[in-house]
């Protein structure tokens, strides 16, 4: 009976758990969305993932909510790329007023200062100079930076008022395209780390006055433009059907900032396994390159006296 009882007790146990497999597609590339106001990036980015049945995504630069423009979601193997986007250049154009300033330095925010002071045209082109180049910037106030592990956004929304220190930020351009007092078109190209909204409360200040965003749109990340962008609605209209895959772009375009090294037949396996390996082509030591067999990424690495050494190995199917 004991063991009658015993062999009963196993046969009801449950059976260890494996690994469970990710639910959805195991593709890669980008999709790149114009995104309009009033939807977070996030949203964006899962919204996407759902409609391609993608198993893995994310994206290559927040916009805020109120925000539009080119947003580039990353699905699969691309998700490794992404730190080549984000480093890149990105441009904007948007719209600032002067005379009054708020708290989140655009116009979603309360009002906190307001000044009588309204430029002229050339009085903006004359301060314009001093936002080129490297320059030092304070993050605005409601923005993602962590402040103690938590972010700024969410301290601003509990009523604190942050010392925020302030960061290098290469502005490339900034030019202005349109103006109608109180009101200015401007438009912005700067590296990793820029906040339009505070270009524009700085740019009010230096010209005596208060100023805040009033619409932005991204228009170039890294590189994409426009050009490769697809609604927000068509997305959501073709979602799980055939011709879904057609908003995808290959994951090589988003390595095109890079120099690409062929690789013969024989160095895949060793590239595919994290080892160094010979190319067909050469690059200045130390530089960062891209590994291709047949067209296709298969590695991310530094290329070092005739050999490239993998720092991303890409799985594609």
């Amino acid at each position: 009976m004991w063991v009658c009882r015993w062999v009963l007790y196993s046969r009801s146990a449950p059976k260890p758990m494996g690994r469970s497999r990710k639910s959805g597609r195991a593709l890669s590339g980008w999709v790149i969305i114009d995104k309009p106001a009033g939807i977070t990036s996030t949203a964006v980015v899962n919204k996407v993932r759902w409609a391609i049945d993608a198993q893995k995504a994310g994206q290559a630069g927040t916009l805020d909510p109120d925000a539009t423009g080119l947003l580039a979601v990353a699905l699969g193997e691309a998700t490794k790329t992404i730190p080549f986007i984000m480093d890149a250049q990105k441009s904007y154009d948007f719209e600032m007023a002067f005379g009054s300033a708020t708290h989140t330095d655009d116009a979603s925010g309360d009002i906190i200062a307001t000044s009588t002071v309204i430029p002229t045209k050339d009085d903006i082109l004359s301060k314009l100079p001093g936002f080129r180049g490297d320059i030092l910037q304070v993050p605005p106030q409601v923005s993602a930076v962590k402040v103690d592990g938590a972010r700024a956004y969410d301290l601003a929304r509990d009523g604190f008022k942050m010392d925020l220190a302030a960061r290098a930020l290469r502005v490339h351009a900034l030019d202005l395209t349109a103006f109608a007092a109180p009101n200015a078109r401007l438009k912005l190209t700067c590296g990793k780390g820029g906040y339009v909204r505070a270009i524009a409360r700085d740019l009010g200040e230096a010209l005596g006055s208060k100023a805040h965003v009033l619409w932005l749109k991204r228009t170039h990340s890294g590189p994409f433009d426009l050009n490769f962008a697809s609604e927000y609605t068509a997305i959501d209209a073709s979602a799980k059907s055939l011709e879904i895959d057609r908003f995808l772009h290959p994951l090589e375009l988003g390595l095109s900032g890079l120099k690409e090294l062929p690789i013969p037949d024989h160095a895949v396996a060793k590239l595919r396994n994290g080892n160094p390996c010979g190319a067909n082509g050469s690059a200045e030591f130390g530089e960062t390159v891209w590994a291709s067999y047949h067209g296709k990424a298969i590695a991310i690495g530094t290329y070092k006296a005739g050999h490239i050494h993998p720092t991303r190995v890409i799985l594609q199917q």
